[in-house]
């Protein structure tokens, strides 16, 4: 069955792409015509500027585009919002935000306090994967999958961790910088293996684990948070294998093992640039982690 039959707005979400837009905008009017009322404040150059929206773009693509109704049909979309969600966005926004902006932001104690205690990194290493791999648990993960707003704060409680975690490998403040050379190499691979225990329980499991992808009345309660209960109140629906042709046992298999390629791409692909970043240093130049081409441009 197509999942077109739950409508337009739960296919695409059109408020949460507004929402998204006046985001956008409010930033480049921020970082560009109201810049001048902050101290230091530089141009934003257009490796920025490109960040940003290719993060905006893709936090729409993973949480308003159809792949957020599949992740509520299929755990291995489900998965592979995991992945995307908390593992490449929270770099590209931490990486877009001007340096001048940070210290703004960490010019409000508050903000400054939360930032220094959880982003050491051993402390954002743990409190991280400890968050995802507890989320992952079987009688947690339906409870807060059952619930709109335990699982809007979850999930936005869990993105700050990932900021958290990412934020000491790839900020580019010198004042902030609590990792080079080889501790970045080190910190890369604690990741991996803290997060592998999740995978592992999701891979090897004997049978499905997660009533909200294998019950009908869990799941119609899990369908609900992305679904109008209009949409949902006229139709007669099973569960999820209506629209998923693979059995629970290996859509959940196969969640965990693309959740587990996809964390050994991005990991890769940052050892890789660490690797670039220390090289550099040891020829004199700045030990940061550059995502793209060193040529920097600007914009207004």
């Amino acid at each position: 069955m197509s999942i077109e039959i739950f409508g337009f707005r739960a296919l695409w979400s059109p408020y949460y792409l507004i929402a998204l837009v006046l985001i956008t905008f409010a930033y480049f009017l921020l970082v560009t015509k109201f810049r001048n009322k902050f101290a230091g404040s530089e141009r934003l150059t257009t490796r920025q500027s490109a960040l940003f929206i290719t993060f905006m773009v893709s936090l729409y693509a993973i949480k308003g585009s159809p792949l957020d109704l599949l992740g509520h049909i299929m755990f291995s979309a489900h998965m592979i919002q995991m992945a995307l969600l908390y593992l490449v966005l929270p770099p590209l926004l931490i990486l877009s935000i001007p340096n001048w902006l940070w210290r703004q932001l960490f010019s409000v104690k508050f903000i400054d306090m939360v930032f220094k205690a959880f982003t050491k990194p051993l402390i954002g290493l743990v409190i991280f994967n400890g968050m995802f791999s507890f989320y992952h648990i079987p009688l947690i993960f339906d409870f807060v999958k059952t619930d709109m707003w335990i699982h809007a704060f979850y999930t936005v409680v869990l993105f700050f961790t990932a900021i958290f975690m990412w934020f000491p490998l790839v900020n580019q403040l010198p004042e902030k910088e609590s990792l080079s050379g080889l501790y970045k190499v080190g910190y890369i691979f604690g990741n991996g293996i803290l997060l592998t225990p999740a995978c592992a329980l999701i891979i090897f499991a004997s049978n499905p684990l997660y009533t909200t992808f294998t019950d009908a009345t869990a799941w119609a309660q899990a369908m609900e948070l992305c679904v109008p209960a209009s949409a949902l109140s006229g139709l007669n629906l099973s569960g999820p294998e209506l629209f998923n042709g693979m059995p629970p046992l290996e859509d959940q298999r196969t969640g965990g093992v693309l959740m587990k390629i996809i964390q050994e791409i991005v990991y890769g692909i940052v050892l890789g640039y660490v690797f670039f970043a220390w090289y550099r240093k040891e020829s004199g130049g700045p030990n940061k982690i550059d995502p793209l081409p060193t040529e920097i441009q600007t914009a207004e």
